[in-house]
C-alpha cells in the first residue's frame, strides 16, 4: 500500500479514518486490535478514547475530527444504540458522508446483521428501548436503515468468525481505495505514524489562534521527513503555504535572510514583482502583509534565533496560522517563544521499526531476503536507529551479494560512514571552541560518566562544564540517562541519578574529529583512549607534548612502565588508568620494584585529573609537585602517604582527594591542601588518624565512614563550610576534636559504631540529620540549643547515655 502520509494532500484531511464505537463494548479489544492493524499499514486514525456518560452531548472534537477524516468506520455492536453519544455521533457521520467528496462511510456489523440494524430488530431493538421517548429517536432509526443499505462487512460472514481475519480483510479493503493510488513516499513514515498523530494534535488546524510548533533531533534522525509529512497533510486547509528549506545554510549568504523573506512574501501572495531590499524591511513587509492570509509555513533546519525573528514573529501573522520549525537546537525555539509542550524530540528507530526500514530499501520488500536477516541486524545495530544511515547504507548494499555485506560491515566497523559523518559534523561545528572541547571529551573519555561527577572533571580541566552540556544537550549532541546505582570506584553523590549519553554515531564522529588529524600516528592525537595504541605508545615510550587525556581501563603493562612514558608527555592534563592485569598477578610488585624504578618514576606537573584505580605504590613520585592538580582519585591503592618520609608538597590547587580503601596511615592536611573541598578516606582500614587544619577554609564533605583503625580526628574551628562528615563504622575512634564550635553549617553527622564517650554540638543550627546508634560508650550527647531543621536523630543501641541534652528539636 501506498503511504498514508501525504494520503491527504487532496483533499486536505488530517485523518484517514475515524471509527465510532461503543467503548465498554470494545474498546480493549475488537476495536484496539482494528486500530493498531490499519495504523502499521500506514494509515493515519482517529479513535476517541474517551467514556461519555449518558446524556452527553457531542464535544467540538469529536465533530471537527469526524469532518477532517477521509473515511468513517460505524462498528454497530449489540449494544451500540444503548448509547447517547454513539447515536449523535454516527448522525454526524452520516450527514457528512452524503456528499461522497467530503467522507465515506463503512458499517461494520459485529456479531449483529444488517437487517437487525436496519429494522432495530433483536438485540438492536433491545438496546434501542431505551430511547423510546427521546425526540431524536426518530432520525436515529432512519440513519440507522439507512446504514445498514451501505457496503460494509459482516464479521459471522466472514473468515467464519474469525476476528483476525475479518481485520485483514478491512484494513486491505481500505488501503486498496483509489485515495490512496497515487503517493509513493510509504518509507519515510515507517516508525513515525505515532510521531505524526501527536504533531497533529499539537497543531489543532482550524483552531483560532497562531501556534508555533518544534522539531528536534540529531542531524539525520527524520525531523525533515516528518515536518513535509504534516505539512502535505494539513496543506489544503490554509489559504497559503511554504515550506523554507536549509534555513542554516542559506542564512549563511550575506542576504540569506533578506532572500528568504522575499521568497516567503512572493510564493505565498503569487507576486513575483515584490523586492525586499534589507532583511530589516523585509520584517515590516511580512508585518504587513501577512495578518491578511491564513497561513502554513515550515522553517526546516534553524539554527539561531535571528532567523526566526527574521521570517517568523508569532505578531505578523492571521489566527488560525501555523508555523512549523525544525531544528537541532531546542534553545532557539524555547528562545522564540515556542511552549515546551509544542516542541518534539523525534527519537532514533526502535530495532523493528529500523529492519523495516534497510528491507524497503536493499530488498524492496518489508523484511530482509533470505539469508541476509543476521547481516541485516549488524547493519542496524551499526546504525543505531538512526534513518539516514540506515538509508544510506541500505542503499549502497542493494542488490550486493552476501560477501560484499560482510566486507561492508566490516569496513564500517572501522571507518565512519561519509554521508551521515558529514551530516552530524554540522551540529559540531556550529558549537563555540571550549564546547567543542567538552564535546570531544565526552565523546572520547566521558561517556557513561555520571552528570555531576563529569562536571566535576570537566571543571578540573578548566572548562564551563554545565554551561557548556547544557548547549551540547539542547543540540541534541548528549542526552541524559537514568542510573540508580551507586558507583564503587568514585565519590558520586547518592542523587546524581543521570549519566552522559550519546548515539554511537555521534560518539564516533568526536573519536573521528580527534583521529582525523593523524590517523596513522596515535601518539599526535590530544586524547587517547583505545587501549592498544595506548600500549603500543607506552611500550615504544612514543609519548609526546601533543598528549592531554589518556582513558586505560584495562592493561596487563607493569605500572612501573606506565610511569615512566609519561615524563614525555609533558601536557597531560587528563590521567585515567584503571585495572592493571599485571599487578593482580603479583601483589608484592610496589614494594619489590619500587627503589629500582624510583628514578624512572613520573607523573606529569601538568596533571589537573588523576584517576588511577588500585595504583599500586607506597608514594607518589618524588618529582610529582601537582600545582595544577584539582582532583586525584585513586581508590584501593597502596598509599601509604603522598610522599616517601612523610614529605608535604602544597597542592594549591587540589579540591577533591579520594583514597577510598587506601593504605593511608595518616592525614594531615597542614601546609598540603588549602583548597580542599571534599576528603574521601573511605574504608581505609589502617587510617590510624586525621587532622583537617585551619587553613583549610573551603572544605564541605569528609568522608572517613568504616576506617576501622580510626582513632581520632581533629577538625579546625576555621572549617566552617563543613556540612557533612562521615564517621560511621569507625569502630576504634575515640576521639573527635572540634576544636571551638561545631562546624555552624554542618548537615549530616553520622557516627554509628563508634568509641565515642562525649558529644558536644554546640551551635550547629542547621543540623538535619545525627546518627550515633550502636555508639555503646556514649555517656554525653549535647545538642545545639535550636534544632529546628533537624528531621533524622538515631539513637538506638545507645546503653551507657547518663546526660542527653536535646536543646530545643522542633521536628523530627
Amino acid at each position: 500500500m501506498a503511504s498514508a502520509s501525504t494520503s491527504s494532500v487532496e483533499k486536505g484531511y488530517i485523518y484517514d479514518v475515524f471509527i465510532s464505537f461503543r467503548g465498554k463494548d470494545l474498546r480493549t479489544s475488537f476495536v484496539d486490535h482494528l486500530y493498531h492493524a490499519l495504523r502499521k499499514s500506514g494509515i493515519i486514525v482517529f479513535k476517541d478514547d474517551k467514556d461519555i456518560e449518558v446524556g452527553q452531548k457531542i464535544g467540538d472534537e469529536l465533530p471537527k475530527a469526524i469532518k477532517d477524516s477521509k473515511f468513517h468506520i460505524v462498528i454497530f455492536s449489540k449494544r451500540y444504540a444503548d448509547s447517547y453519544w454513539c447515536l449523535n455521533e454516527f448522525v454526524e457521520i452520516l450527514e457528512i458522508c452524503q456528499n461522497p467528496e467530503e467522507g465515506t462511510f463503512f458499517p461494520i456489523f459485529y456479531h449483529v446483521k444488517p437487517s437487525e440494524v436496519r429494522e432495530q430488530k433483536g438485540p438492536v431493538e433491545k438496546a434501542f428501548a431505551k430511547h423510546s421517548e427521546n425526540e431524536a429517536a426518530g432520525r436515529w432509526r432512519a440513519a440507522m436503515a439507512e446504514a445498514a443499505t451501505l457496503e460494509g462487512w459482516e464479521l459471522d460472514k466472514t473468515g467464519d468468525g474469525h476476528e483476525v481475519q475479518f481485520i485483514e480483510k478491512i484494513v486491505q479493503a481500505i488501503s486498496q481505495k483509489p485515495y490512496f493510488a497515487n503517493f509513493s513516499i510509504n518509507e519515510n513514515l515507517v516508525g513515525m505514524m505515532t510521531r505524526v498523530e501527536k504533531l497533529l494534535l499539537s497543531l489543532q488546524v482550524g483552531f483560532d489562534d497562531v501556534r508555533m510548533i518544534g522539531i528536534t533531533g540529531l542531524g539525520g534522525v527524520g525531523k525533515t521527513t516528518l515536518a513535509s509529512v504534516v505539512f502535505n497533510r494539513i496543506a489544503n486547509q490554509f489559504d497559503v503555504k511554504s515550506f523554507v528549506q536549509n534555513v542554516r545554510e542559506r542564512s549563511k549568504d550575506p542576504k540569506g535572510l533578506q532572500d528568504m523573506q522575499q521568497r516567503l512574501l512572493t510564493s505565498m501572495f503569487g507576486d513575483q514583482s515584490i523586492d525586499v531590499p534589507s532583511d530589516f524591511e523585509g520584517r515590516s513587509m511580512m508585518q504587513r502583509r501577512m495578518p491578511s492570509i491564513k497561513v502554513l509555513i515550515v522553517l526546516d533546519d534553524v539554527n539561531d534565533s535571528k532567523q526566526l525573528e527574521a521570517l517568523a514573529e508569532p505578531s505578523w501573522f492571521r489566527p488560525g496560522s501555523r508555523i512549523i520549525i525544525t531544528s537541532r537546537d531546542r534553545q532557539v525555539l524555547v528562545a522564540h517563544g515556542v511552549q515546551s509542550h509544542n516542541i518534539h524530540d523525534v527519537g532514533t528507530l526502535s530495532d523493528e521499526d529500523a529492519i523495516r526500514l534497510l528491507s524497503r530499501y536493499a530488498f524492496k520488500t518489508e523484511c530482509p531476503a533470505e539469508g541476509y536477516e543476521e547481516l541485516s541486524k549488524k547493519v542496524v545495530k551499526y546504525a543505531a536507529g538512526l534513518p539516514l544511515t540506515i538509508k544510506t547504507l541500505s542503499s549502497s548494499l542493494h542488490g550486493c551479494p552476501v560477501q560484499e555485506w560482510e566486507d561492508g560491515i566490516t569496513r564500517l566497523e572501522t571507518v565512519p560512514w561519509g554521508d551521515t559523518l558529514k551530516i552530524l559534523k554540522i551540529s559540531y561545528d556550529a558549537l563555540e571552541e571550549d564546547q567543542k572541547e567538552i564535546f570531544l571529551h565526552v565523546a572520547c573519555l566521558l561517556k557513561d560518566e555520571r552528570k555531576k561527577r563529569a562536571i566535576r572533571i570537566l571543571e578540573s580541566l578548566g572548562f564551563r562544564a554545565k554551561f557548556g552540556l547544557g548547549v551540547l544537550e539542547k543540540k541534541s549532541l548528549i542526552t541524559l540517562r537514568d542510573v540508580t546505582h551507586r558507583c564503587d570506584d568514585c565519590d558520586c553523590d547518592y542523587d546524581d541519578d543521570k549519566k552522559l549519553d550519546m548515539h554511537d554515531h555521534i560518539e564516533e564522529m568526536g573519536m573521528h574529529i580527534v583521529r582525523n588529524l593523524h590517523p596513522v600516528e596515535p601518539q599526535q592525537h590530544k586524547l587517547l583512549w583505545i587501549r592498544d595504541e595506548i600500549e603500543d605508545i607506552i611500550e615504544k615510550d612514543m609519548g609526546t607534548e601533543a598528549i592531554k587525556g589518556i582513558k586505560l581501563l584495562e592493561t596487563d603493562l607493569p605500572p612501573a612502565k606506565i610511569l615512566h612514558s609519561l615524563r614525555k608527555m609533558s601536557r597531560l592534563c587528563f590521567l585515567q588508568v584503571g585495572w592493571i592485569l599485571y599487578y593482580e598477578k603479583s601483589q608484592s610488585y610496589s614494594r619489590r620494584v619500587y627503589e629500582y624504578f624510583t628514578s624512572k618514576y613520573h607523573l606529569p606537573n601538568s596533571l589537573q585529573f588523576l584517576h588511577w584505580k588500585r595504583y599500586p605504590f607506597r608514594y607518589l613520585p618524588k618529582t610529582f609537585h601537582g600545582d595544577k592538580l584539582v582532583e586525584m582519585e585513586m581508590p584501593s591503592s597502596h598509599i601509604h602517604q603522598l610522599w616517601k618520609g612523610g614529605e608535604k608538597k602544597v597542592l594549591p590547587k587540589l579540591r577533591l582527594l579520594d583514597l577510598t580503601g587506601s593504605k593511608l596511615e595518616t592525614f594531615d592536611s597542614a601546609g598540603m591542601t588549602p583548597n580542599l573541598e571534599k576528603l574521601v578516606l573511605r574504608g581505609c582500614e589502617k587510617l590510624v588518624e586525621v587532622n583537617i587544619s585551619d587553613e583549610c577554609l573551603y572544605v564541605k564533605k569528609l568522608d572517613l565512614s568504616n576506617c576501622t583503625a580510626l582513632e581520632k580526628v581533629t577538625i579546625s574551628n576555621e572549617c566552617q563550610n563543613l556540612d557533612k562528615l562521615e564517621l560511621g563504622g569507625c569502630i576504634s575512634l575515640r576521639e573527635l576534636q572540634l576544636h571551638g564550635e561545631c562546624p555552624s553549617r554542618l548537615e549530616s553527622l553520622y557516627l554509628s559504631d563508634t568509641k565515642l564517650r562525649s558529644l558536644k554540638l554546640g551551635l550547629a543550627a542547621n543540623l538535619e540529620v545525627l546518627s550515633v546508634e550502636q555508639c555503646e560508650d556514649l555517656e554525653e550527647l549535647v545538642m545545639p540549643v535550636e534544632c529546628q531543621k533537624l528531621t533524622a536523630l538515631t539513637l538506638c543501641g545507645i546503653k551507657k547515655l547518663r546526660s542527653f541534652n536535646p536543646g530545643r528539636i522542633w521536628k523530627i
